[in-house]
């Protein structure tokens, strides 16, 4: 990180393990127990990318100067998989933007990952497939 970058927010969690496990963040917003390790994991980065992704895709619109005549949304899901004894991530974003063009919600949705911190953070590491639907 170079040291003009700016600091915009940090989050910050306290998560404990075992049969009464939580996820805690400092700010309050984050509240819930976590039983199993899995799928809370994948529930949570879903959740998490899914709300950067939105963030990202609305960035990208105002950038292009469309509209977004309503809310966009996105269904993530992040599936867990070994392979030889390898664990490793696939995603699957399910992505609509209504009332955008098809053409011009796609260039959006892939726009979308070029500015969106999860979506660089996993480039080229996991494979990731985005739909408009």
């Amino acid at each position: 990180m170079s040291t003009a970058a700016k600091l915009l927010f940090t989050g910050k969690t306290h998560v404990t393990s075992g049969s009464d496990g939580t996820a805690h963040s400092s700010d309050g917003s984050l509240d819930i127990k976590l039983a199993q390790p899995h799928p809370a994991a994948e529930n949570l980065f879903a959740a998490a990318w899914s709300a950067c992704y939105l963030g990202a895709l609305g960035l990208a619109a105002a950038q292009r100067k469309v509209k977004l005549p309503s809310e966009p949304s996105v269904d993530t899901t992040i599936d867990l998989n070994n392979a030889n004894g390898a664990f490793f991530l696939r995603a699957r974003l399910d992505v609509s933007v209504p009332g955008v063009d098809h053409t011009v919600a796609q260039e959006l949705i892939e726009a979308a990952h070029g500015i969106c911190p999860y979506s660089k953070a996993v480039h080229g590491n996991i494979e990731v497939t985005t739909t408009l639907v």
